[in-house]
């Protein structure tokens, strides 16, 4: 998210009911989300000039002068509306998993809020250790974004059970993901951006914060863990309901 000890009489299969939504459909912690970056944006082009919106986006160097802030006002600023919808859509397309693992209830939305925002924190504060110096401005929530695609990807096979790291579709996405932003860095390019530079070692350190740590938001906010599967040879299976 396995074997069990065979008896005469077989107990009944357990039946995960587990949603499955359009990739751009999920419950409404996703839409809110996704809703905020959008809001913000449109606050920043209203409400701010350029010169203004850099003052809450994260600059590497500022951190050995003390200004923490940005780590966390960088994830809702951005470089222009097609910046701030490819990170809408993102949010849209991989948090529906996370949002319905951890629940609708008020404790697991508070979880999938604050493993937004932590793994966003951790991606920028990842970028800035890797370019301490740096005097170049960064803002946006792919970091964040990204996150919310690696604990999707802890779920892609089991859904209401997590897979394990060493699992073979964990693995093959997390060396796409990092194969697809290596390239981008290394172009300086992603499709639809314009000419917004690509921090990808966010998008990566990002990846890695979701992957980890959906076990423990899960712990701390999550619903009730369903029983044990009844092993390989059961007939445990996975329902969808509409």
């Amino acid at each position: 998210m396995q074997c069990a000890a065979r008896t005469k009489a077989r107990p009944e299969p357990y039946t995960v009911q587990q949603q499955r939504e359009p990739p751009l459909k999920g419950p409404w912690p996703v839409w809110t989300i996704a809703g905020a970056i959008l809001a913000s944006y449109a606050a920043q082009s209203l409400l701010l000039s350029d010169q203004g919106a850099l003052f809450f986006a994260l600059v590497p160097a500022d951190l050995a002068r003390g200004r923490w802030a940005p780590l966390f006002t960088a994830l809702f600023i951005h470089g222009g509306w097609a910046h701030a919808g490819m990170n809408a859509v993102g949010a849209l397309a991989f948090g529906t998993p996370a949002a319905r693992y951890l629940g609708l209830r008020a404790k697991g939305v508070l979880g999938f809020f604050l493993l937004f925002l932590v793994c966003g924190l951790i991606a920028n504060l990842g970028y800035a250790l890797l370019h301490w110096r740096d005097l170049a401005p960064m803002a946006g929530a792919s970091g964040a974004v990204s996150g919310l695609f690696g604990a999707a990807m802890r779920l892609v096979d089991q859904g209401r059970r997590l897979s394990p790291l060493r699992a073979r579709s964990v693995v093959a996405a997390t060396v796409a993901w990092i194969v697809i932003n290596a390239v981008m860095g290394t172009l300086g390019y992603a499709p639809g951006i314009g000419e917004v530079q690509i921090a990808w070692e966010a998008h990566i350190v990002g990846y890695f914060a979701g992957l980890l740590l959906i076990g423990p938001f899960a712990a701390l906010f999550g619903q009730a863990a369903p029983p044990e599967d009844l092993g390989e040879d059961s007939d445990a299976s996975i329902q969808s309901e509409d």
